[in-house]
């Protein structure tokens, strides 16, 4: 595990913990795995797959009823995020606040951090 002992790798807002509780009631599953992957006119991009089983090297966040589990290559990368929920009236979507992130293109979806290269996989 990457980080500090005893503190999470992320935070979930509020509206983040509640949207990732009603997504894992309605489709049944244990939880959210979030990841990165290169991609993206930045670089690299995040990744969100519903899980049903727990992998051994996933670090698990748990918040207010919501789980969140970040793949072992990602841990360095999220450190430090707070996962929120936001809706508006064109949209809605999660927003990873990442004190990592060097550059984000305008869609906020695809990023670049300094002097960090992902390793294969997740």
């Amino acid at each position: 595990m990457f980080g500090i002992p005893g503190k999470q790798a992320v935070t979930l807002t509020p509206a983040a913990a509640t949207q990732i509780s009603r997504l894992m009631q309605r489709a049944g599953h244990s939880g959210l795995r979030i990841g990165v992957k290169k991609g993206g006119c930045a670089g690299m991009e995040y990744t969100m797959d519903y899980v049903s089983d727990t992998d051994p090297n996933d670090e698990v966040v748990e918040q207010d009823g919501a789980r969140v589990m970040i793949a072992p290559m990602a841990q360095m990368f999220l450190f430090g995020t707070e996962i929120d929920y936001q809706t508006s009236l064109l949209e809605s979507g999660f927003k990873f606040n990442n004190p990592n992130v060097a550059e984000a293109c305008g869609c906020g979806e695809s990023i670049k951090f300094n002097d960090m290269t992902l390793p294969t996989g997740n």
